[in-house]
């Protein structure tokens, strides 16, 4: 370091040395000394205050201060600026208390000479300039430390951490560098996610003296795990010994999953080219196939060594217009004008014909080339399975316009046999006793019928057996639809024939039955009829019935307020018609009284669905019944039919519904 002047103040009550010193330091060679000087410790502190001053001579036998209590005063003014002791006395302990104190040297009047003298002041500016460089440089390196954007660490042989900068916390997910500190008192177990780690990187440089991107998963203050990049060496003694590690570190995690990703990118594409069942090319700006897929090989019937590296109409067969062909890819190569989807059908040079779907898409590479991908498809099978479809519908559009002129006759037929089923119900009731008006007569009768398809299986029928005597006749054919209209046909027409027997219901369901089993057993279908048929005389005043099957009619005693339902003594039920041809009905009478409702039904009108899937019972019918008990009989069909639709979830009925009564008049 050179030093051109050095400014002195001394501090000395004692002109005699004040003279000697100012002498010395005049004949000093080499470096230019300029000498201040005080008369007491207070012109010093004045002195000093004003600054300027490069070192300080004190002289600790200042008359009226104590010697250290000077030198303790001068220091503190002085700050920065060195202080030299001068002493008449050697005395070994102040000279330590003197130095221990801050002092930078300590010299003894009258030992001193020039080259002493001149010594001790340069050596103590020259010190003082260099522990303000190291300070300085601490201060530059401190604040690279604290403000680094990189973790900075330092780390001892032990596996503990001796220093990390706040950057170095940050990454690691902690909120301080000594929360950090504190929390890892083992490196290797508590900050490698692979303990082993820990063992590699000191192996490697302990090997090299330093460790260049070691790279590492570590767990971060919460748990989670990252991926970090060391770059670290050895601080060692002046024997070569290690003392600690100290390096650098950087948070990788962003990279790494970038790398993962591209790697599984990348191993993904080859997966795809390899396994992809579609065919796959990529040609150059002059249309040379730089690769080609296993697809795009089957595809063309050719070896990829016979492709790649050759003009993309290699493929195609003789004939084609080749050269034409490729002038116009390279323009519109060139343009980027390639078509960007379209389906030809093509012939390739090993013979094959095939439907292709061809989609191209421009790909830029890295190098600033641009490439063109063609993703092939043999559509081949579509096609054809296309043209079968279009075969196929229409040939379905001729087959459904066949179907719906054959449902329109249908229809038709339908209609005409609702017609006729209607027809086949009581158009007008019969009056009793014959002749008199509908207001006089002393039976009267009312329906209600309500198919739930366009024909019905539900079939009623009045019959009048003699002046007084009148035949009420109700059945319910299995299933619904035409085949049980038919059904309900044969019953009727089985009714009419066997008139003659029809005063004895047992006797007339027990023939129909028969008649009815043999009819079904030629056409080999299973099918069944419930029936209940009641004959009513006035002049005994009873009423005669049997039941095959069918569910129990309600006889309503309207004056008396009543309802019976009207079933055989024993309780037992018999098997509905044409089931078993050995069946037999026995009859069963009951009294007729004045008012009296015979109110017969078939199952439709109970069997109904309610909300929550609960179904409407017999009981409830005979229950809705009796709450009506004294209306006449189109009042009280009116009045039960309203509740059950009501308890209906969709307000309708499902089957079948048919409901036939006999009132007897008040009159009787």
């Amino acid at each position: 370091m050179e030093i051109k002047t050095i400014k002195i103040l001394l501090i000395e009550d004692n002109a005699s040395d004040v003279e000697f010193l100012r002498r010395e330091l005049h004949k000093a060679g080499g470096i230019r000394f300029e000498l201040e000087t005080a008369a007491d410790l207070e012109a010093g502190l004045a002195r000093l205050g004003q600054g300027g001053m490069d070192v300080v001579l004190l002289d600790l036998g200042l008359r009226e201060t104590a010697g250290m209590e000077a030198f303790r005063a001068i220091k503190a003014q002085a700050r920065e600026v060195p202080v030299i002791v001068l002493s008449n006395v050697e005395d070994e302990a102040l000279e330590l208390e003197a130095v221990h104190a801050g002092a930078e040297d300590y010299l003894v009047k009258g030992r001193v000479d020039r080259q002493l003298l001149t010594r001790a002041l340069i050596y103590a500016v020259e010190r003082t300039e260099s522990r303000k460089a190291l300070l300085k440089a601490e201060e530059r390196y401190r604040g690279i430390f604290e403000n680094s954007v990189a973790g900075i660490f330092q780390t001892s042989l032990e596996g503990t951490f001796l220093d990390v900068n706040p950057a170095l916390a940050r990454i690691y997910g902690y909120s301080s560098r000594e929360e950090m500190m504190a929390r890892i008192s083992d490196i290797a177990r508590l900050l490698y996610v692979n303990p082993n780690r820990r063992a590699e990187f000191i192996k490697v440089i302990k090997a090299e003296g330093v460790v260049h991107n070691f790279e590492a998963q570590i767990y971060r203050k919460d748990g989670s795990i990252i991926w970090i990049s060391e770059t670290a060496r050895a601080v060692c003694d002046s024997g070569g010994e290690i003392l600690y590690y100290e390096g650098m570190v950087e948070d990788i995690t962003a990279r790494k999953e970038a790398e993962e990703k591209l790697r599984f990118s990348e191993m993904r594409f080859r997966s795809i080219w390899q396994k992809s069942f579609e065919g796959m090319r990529l040609t150059d700006e002059h249309g040379v196939i730089l690769a080609v897929n296993p697809a795009f090989c089957q595809i063309a019937g050719l070896r990829a060594e016979e492709l790649v590296g050759r003009p993309y109409t290699t493929l195609y067969a003789e004939g084609t217009e080749l050269a034409e062909m490729t002038e116009k890819y390279q323009q519109r190569f060139a343009t980027r004008r390639i078509e960007a989807q379209l389906e030809r059908r093509l012939t390739f040079r090993s013979g094959r014909t095939a439907d292709i779907e061809l989609t191209n898409s421009f790909i830029e590479m890295e190098e600033g080339r641009t490439q063109l991908l063609s993703l092939v498809r043999d559509v081949t099978v579509r096609k054809q399975a296309e043209e079968r479809e279009r075969q196929a519908t229409a040939e379905l559009a001729r087959s459904q316009a066949e179907l719906r002129k054959k449902n329109e006759i249908l229809e038709e037929d339908l209609e005409m046999a609702r017609d006729i089923q209607e027809a086949m119900l009581p158009q007008q009731y019969p009056t009793f006793p014959p002749g008199a008006t509908e207001e006089s007569s002393l039976l009267h009768f009312c329906h209600r019928y309500h198919p739930s398809g366009q024909v019905g299986g539900d079939f009623f029928n009045v019959l009048t057996l003699s002046g007084t005597q009148a035949g009420l006749f109700i059945c319910d054919v299995m299933g619904h639809g035409v085949r049980s209209a038919l059904v309900t046909a044969m019953v009727r027409a089985l009714v009419e024939e066997l008139r003659p027997m029809a005063l004895n219901p047992g006797e007339l369901l027990t023939r129909i039955n028969s008649d009815l089993r043999a009819i079904l057993r030629q056409t080999g279908t299973p099918l069944f009829t419930t029936a209940f048929y009641l004959v009513a005389d006035l002049e005994r005043r009873q009423f005669s019935y049997a039941n095959a099957g069918h569910p129990k009619p309600f006889l309503v005693h309207r004056l008396g307020g009543t309802v019976e339902v009207l079933k055989y003594a024993d309780g037992k039920a018999r098997p509905a018609l044409g089931l078993f041809a050995e069946s037999t009905y026995p009859t069963v009478a009951c009294p007729m009284k004045a008012g009296d409702l015979v109110m017969l039904f078939t199952d439709g009108l109970y069997e109904v669905e309610g909300a929550g899937g609960q179904q409407f019972s017999q009981e409830q019918l005979l229950e809705a019944v009796r709450r009506h008990v004294g209306l006449h009989g189109a009042e009280v069909f009116a009045a039960v039919l309203k509740e059950i639709e009501q308890f209906s979830v969709n307000h309708e009925f499902s089957d079948d519904v048919c409901l036939v009564g006999m009132e007897v008049s008040e009159r009787l």
